[in-house]
């Protein structure tokens, strides 16, 4: 006569357990999604809002994994507006978006070498503000 084998006797409390970490996984990347969002969320709301503090700031893995995809930022010297794609940016996904503003430059109202800076205005799920349309100098005279 034979036993019972180690897989009928444990194989489904192991198959059961599989399925409870699969669900809390699934439940745990819901919760960190959401948490990411209202991160993002509350430094837009700062940054629209009060004008700043630019820190501390979610990343940009967070935003993306938010949701939250698109930083839209204004010229200081020219107040045109503009919304960036995140997931553009050549930048690792762990920079805090504060570290951005340096590097971000008005491209409408360059004058030379010099390039005047743009400060972030807030954090969109979409495109609000549609890209100006380009038009060739020489169909401009016609």
């Amino acid at each position: 006569m034979s036993t019972k084998s180690r897989e009928a006797i444990w194989g489904g409390r192991i198959r059961g357990a599989k399925i409870r970490a699969d669900g809390a996984r699934e439940a745990a990347a819901k919760a960190i999604r959401e948490a990411d969002r209202a991160e993002a969320e509350a430094w837009s709301i700062r940054m629209e809002g009060y004008g700043g503090p630019a820190q501390p700031a979610p990343s940009i893995g967070q935003c993306l994994n938010g949701g939250l995809g698109w930083l839209e930022v204004e010229c200081n010297r020219c107040k045109t507006r503009a919304s960036l794609p995140l997931s553009a940016i050549r930048r690792p996904r762990d920079t805090p978006l504060w570290k951005l503003e340096a590097s971000l430059k008005c491209r409408s109202c360059r004058k030379g070498r010099y390039c005047p800076p743009v400060h972030m205005i807030k954090l969109t799920a979409t495109r609000e503000i549609t890209p100006y349309k380009w038009v060739h100098p020489d169909e401009e005279d016609r």
